[in-house]
């Protein structure tokens, strides 16, 4: 079942704060036409916005066109609010008198100011979107079994196999994956977008993953707006992808044992992993997989020595302000991406290789993360 409108409350504020801009252009621009064609804009960006809900967009078509469409307008939306805020830095600077050169160099300044918003997205959508590349990690655990020292598990997550990512990306990112020559891979959620995208040929490509052990995996929360999870579980099975879905699967390398369990996506503001106790071995090295990664507290009380997630997408659009971050997940969750340890467990967090909504990443490359344990 699709989540209620009221989760998502940030998309609608963010195109709520886009309503009150182009009204302030509407009332500032001097010409009726070009009111006009700011209101009209708007209206695209809203109606993109509101075609991409799960509830509608799980009913739409699967046409390529439509996904770029509604991607044009959610980008142009993001595009106005920036040189808005440009233009409205622009209005304060001083005013002086008419000097001819001055004045062509402020014309200058102020194009390209106006067009960076512009530039930046363009290059997150047909460059930076495609630069994939391989993440490593070492965990250094602490207790970790010498017969676990070296473990390489790769990590694809977040694929979001649709209009903008093909199945020959995801090849691509199998490919990736397979030269790591992984003892375990791991898919965590996210497989697709909408109930309308390609889950079939993107399970078919990661069928391709290999590795000494399997491939595991949890499902995301896009599975459940797409009402997939039980076909992708079942689909997966017959593929040779086993998802863990509140289960847990032992593997032994030596003398010593990996537990690796997985959860569906823990719902926000719900009690998190319950009854996730019993997926723990005490006498094994114990790995949860999540696609939320704020499960992380929970998880370390319950005896997981290290949590694999994604679903943040590392920002997908972050931009550093004195060298902090800001991105929106940054405003609901603090593990965005990277490793984190706490209590003596650790989480990783992958970028994953896809992007939602807008197809553009800046400052989040997509990756396929290969994670190393290490003993001290």
């Amino acid at each position: 079942m699709a989540d209620p409108l009221w989760r998502h409350i940030p998309d609608v504020a963010a195109y709520l704060i886009i309503l009150g801009v182009h009204g302030a252009f509407s009332r500032w621009t001097p010409h009726r036409s070009t009111r006009r064609a700011v209101w009209a804009a708007y209206a695209w960006s809203l109606a993109s916005f509101i075609l991409g809900l799960p509830g509608i967009a799980n009913q739409l078509p699967s046409w390529e066109w439509l996904a770029w469409l509604r991607a044009a307008g959610i980008a142009w939306g993001v595009c106005s609010l920036g040189v808005f805020i440009l233009w409205l830095a622009w209005r304060k600077v001083p005013k002086t008198r008419y000097n001819p050169e001055r004045r062509r160099l402020l014309l200058a300044a102020k194009s390209t100011v106006v067009a960076a918003p512009v530039a930046a997205i363009g290059y997150g959508m047909y460059i930076a979107r495609h630069g994939l590349q391989l993440r490593t990690v070492d965990v250094t655990a602490p207790g970790l079994p010498r017969d676990l020292d070296g473990l390489r598990i790769v990590q694809l997550t977040d694929i979001h196999c649709s209009a903008f990512l093909s199945a020959r990306d995801v090849a691509r990112a199998v490919a990736l994956a397979n030269e790591t020559r992984p003892h375990v891979a791991v898919v965590t959620g996210d497989l697709v977008t909408s109930a309308s995208d390609p889950l079939d040929d993107c399970l078919k490509e990661l069928s391709k993953l290999r590795a000494d052990a399997g491939v595991l995996g949890c499902l995301g929360n896009h599975e459940i707006y797409a009402r997939a999870e039980d076909y992708a579980a079942e689909t997966g099975r017959r593929l040779g992808l086993r998802f863990l879905r509140g289960e847990a699967i032992r593997l032994s390398f030596g003398s010593a044992r990996l537990n690796l369990a997985g959860v569906d996506y823990q719902r926000m503001r719900r009690p998190y992993l319950r009854n996730a106790e019993r997926l723990v071995d005490p006498t094994a090295f114990n790995v949860l997989l999540s696609h939320n990664p704020d499960v992380f507290p929970v998880a370390v009380a319950k005896g997981f020595s290290l949590t694999v997630a994604g679903h943040t997408h590392g920002g997908q659009i972050t931009v550093e302000i004195l060298d902090q971050p800001v991105t929106i997940p940054r405003f609901f969750t603090p593990y965005i991406y990277g490793l984190y340890p706490e209590n003596g467990g650790f989480l990783y967090v992958s970028r994953g290789i896809g992007t939602v909504a807008l197809p553009a990443r800046l400052g989040a490359p997509p990756e396929v993360s290969l994670i190393r344990l290490c003993a001290i």
